[in-house]
């Protein structure tokens, strides 16, 4: 699968961690986000990010701030994403089944790596289960088109 990863200031360790676990296991991975600790503004990550996935150019996006709030308000901005913040494993794989969410959003300051990467696993490997599920996620395809 292919993946963008991105983070702001607060998430750059994390990003780091993230890339390289998603590469280990075989997904073809592009990392963006600030190098060093100063202040950077997440939307600039999160949209470019979600940008991406929506138009194709990847399968998935993960996104790493703070808390992963910010990071999933901006991305939820762009039409075709469906951008969570899981807390623990139900809602990791219930975001995949029921909303066919294409980014996930974690916070480096909410969250250990362990975690993240576990939660993680399981929303990469979860798929969209369809049935009464795509007709609510077509509802909100078709909200998008009305506001576009």
């Amino acid at each position: 699968m292919r993946v963008i990863v991105a983070s702001d200031h607060a998430g750059q360790r994390r990003r780091e961690a993230i890339r390289a676990h998603l590469a280990t296991g075989g997904h073809e991975v592009v990392s963006i986000g600030p190098k060093g600790s100063d202040s950077a503004d997440y939307p600039d990550f999160a949209i470019p990010a979600a940008e991406r996935v929506a138009a194709g150019e990847f399968d998935r996006g993960v996104l790493i701030c703070g808390t992963g709030m910010g990071m999933a308000i901006a991305a939820n901005k762009v039409p075709g994403i469906r951008a969570a913040t899981p807390y623990d494993e139900f809602t990791a794989e219930v975001s995949r089944k029921h909303n066919d969410t294409n980014v996930v959003c974690f916070g480096e300051r909410s969250m250990d790596t362990d975690r993240t990467l576990g939660l993680l696993d399981i929303w990469m490997a979860t798929g969209f289960e369809g049935g009464r599920h795509a007709r609510r996620v077509e509802k909100i395809a078709e909200a998008e088109k009305r506001r576009g």
